[in-house]
């Protein structure tokens, strides 16, 4: 199932954990679930009004319990092993340098920055960022950029739709090129294993 099939079907709730999911550390960019509910809210199939604040809610959620999971557990997180997944020792070495010189900024910093931005989160919690600091950094960077995103996938679904689709018939080729590769590679390789064969035969017939 697609992405957008799977938020089709579920709608805000799906909407919700995919949003959810994917600000806990699930490889998944922010932007394709907004711009799934924005193209849905313009075929209809949801309320613009009800999916851009879902956006919202998904989009933060996720990072304010990354952070209170630092913020409660604190150091032993870094025993488990799907928190070292994301946050290696390198990188929370220099997440809690960057928060002890600019908490603000490297929130706002991290918020944009698919693949940092869970083992951001859950360092400020371990870092012991003010709650109120990182709430107003994460809220007012996503305020901005939830809506934007959304506003701007929603008014060009059509040519979204267009991408999409151009995609999809590139795929199809590819696919193509790639099956005719693979049977011309092996008529080659057959071609010389006969070759072979029939070398070592007369060789064989040579001989005698």
């Amino acid at each position: 199932m697609t992405l957008q099939g799977f938020v089709e079907q579920f709608t805000y709730i799906g909407i919700f954990a995919v949003l959810l999911l994917g600000s806990l550390g699930v490889p998944i960019p922010e932007e394709m679930p907004i711009i799934a509910a924005a193209v849905l809210s313009h075929g209809g199939i949801v309320r613009w009004w009800l999916a851009g604040p879902v956006c919202l809610v998904g989009v933060l959620s996720g990072d304010v319990v990354l952070y209170w999971v630092g913020r409660h557990w604190g150091e032993h997180v870094l025993n488990w092993r799907a928190v070292r997944l994301v946050l290696t020792p390198e990188r929370e070495q220099w997440l809690k340098a960057a928060y002890r010189r600019h908490a603000l900024k490297t929130v706002v910093t991290a918020r944009h920055v698919m693949g940092l931005r869970a083992a951001a989160f859950l360092t400020a919690g371990i870092a012991r960022v003010p709650f109120w600091k990182f709430v107003l950094a994460d809220a007012g960077a996503a305020v901005l950029g939830v809506p934007l995103t959304f506003g701007l996938a929603y008014f060009f679904t059509d040519q979204i739709k267009a991408i999409v689709a151009d995609v999809h018939r590139a795929e199809r080729w590819l696919a193509l090129v790639g099956l005719a590769g693979v049977a011309m590679a092996l008529i080659v390789v057959a071609w010389r294993w006969n070759r072979r064969i029939e070398n070592e035969r007369l060789d064989q017939e040579g001989a005698e």
